[in-house]
């Protein structure tokens, strides 16, 4: 018979795993704010290292007892508490590897600028971009976001930026042709987290020019989502 301890660890592991979801589709679905979901998250991590590190006690403690019916319970509930630390740990290195910021431009001097998606974003991150701030922690740490040249005519150029931005499961806000703009949204799958993005092309000779400017709504950090945005967007224009 298992003692009450060794029951303990394997709920708090099981617990713990299941404040990860809980916190992302809780603020998905507006049942709470996003801090919401970040403070089960980090609740989500202190039961698994409390379910790892009292684990080790207790296998030493049921070890010198006898109680080989509590290991497979306290096995159990380090395993659950050890995947949910290396799921956040790989989170958090990402985080520690890419400056904390979240407004990116390939165009650092005259930026792209929003304008149909200025009235959804609400009471969201700041649209200003501040190139003193932000160009050279961009730059540095994500060299490829720059300006794009094509050969192709601005009417054909902005045709397949829209097109690659669909493709890309964005959803299109507006598309201006005599602006040279298309604007779009993308949603995250767990906390649905939307970062807005706006193309803007502009005729070079013959060809065109393509800047991109992609602005998380919420948070400081985007972990790199908006750069990785941005550079498969240029992909898919130089390949079209």
């Amino acid at each position: 018979m298992t003692v009450w301890w060794s029951k303990a660890i394997l709920i708090g592991g099981v617990i713990a795993a299941v404040c990860l979801p809980l916190g992302a589709l809780g603020t998905k679905f507006g049942i709470w704010e996003f801090t919401g979901g970040f403070m089960l998250l980090a609740s989500g991590t202190v039961l698994a290292i409390l379910a790892v590190a009292l684990g080790i006690i207790a296998l030493v403690v049921a070890s010198r007892r006898g109680l080989s019916s509590d290991k497979p319970g306290i096995y159990l509930g380090m395993l659950v508490g050890a995947l949910v630390l290396g799921l956040m740990g790989t989170q958090y290195m990402a985080a520690s590897k890419v400056p904390p910021i979240h407004n990116i431009s390939t165009d650092t001097i005259d930026p792209p600028q929003f304008d149909k998606v200025v009235a959804l974003r609400g009471d969201s991150n700041p649209l200003a971009y501040d190139a003193e701030k932000l160009a050279g922690p961009q730059q540095e740490a994500y060299p490829w976001v720059k300006t794009l040249t094509l050969s192709t005519p601005p009417a054909q150029t902005l045709a397949a930026a829209r097109g690659a931005l669909e493709a890309m499961g964005l959803d299109i806000v507006s598309e201006d042709a005599a602006a040279g703009l298309v604007e779009a949204t993308a949603t995250s799958f767990w906390f649905g987290f939307k970062d807005d993005l706006v193309v803007r092309v502009r005729a070079a000779g013959a060809g065109s020019t393509v800047d991109a400017r992609s602005v998380s709504r919420v948070g400081v950090s985007d972990i790199g989502a908006n750069a990785r945005r941005i550079g498969d967007l240029l992909e898919r224009l130089k390949g079209s």
